[in-house]
């Protein structure tokens, strides 16, 4: 749910998540904690895509973000939901173990 969250509720959802959910249990933490690096990750580019839409760039950049987030998004909740770890590519980690 946390990755899906992400999707419509930019980085809010997966906060909201790891601070509510990331004592129950090392599986449940490191998902909520990736979910939360991904989406502080496209806010971030979401954000210059914002800023550089004066340039017409910006709204291939805001497309762009979007269609990665839903991507990236539904392929970690099928892996959690099969109860595997998951990596987002392109994702910085702020939130550390």
């Amino acid at each position: 749910m946390t990755h899906i969250s992400g999707i419509l509720f930019t980085f809010i959802g997966p906060l909201i998540a790891y601070l509510v959910l990331r004592d129950r249990g090392p599986f449940v933490r490191e998902h909520t904690r990736v979910a939360l690096n991904f989406h502080i990750t496209m806010a971030i580019a979401y954000f210059v895509g914002v800023i550089t839409s004066w340039l017409g760039i910006g709204v291939l950049i805001g497309l762009a973000v979007w269609v990665v987030s839903v991507v990236f998004g539904i392929i970690a909740a099928v892996k959690a939901n099969a109860g595997e770890f998951y990596r987002y590519p392109l994702s910085i980690e702020f939130i550390k173990q």
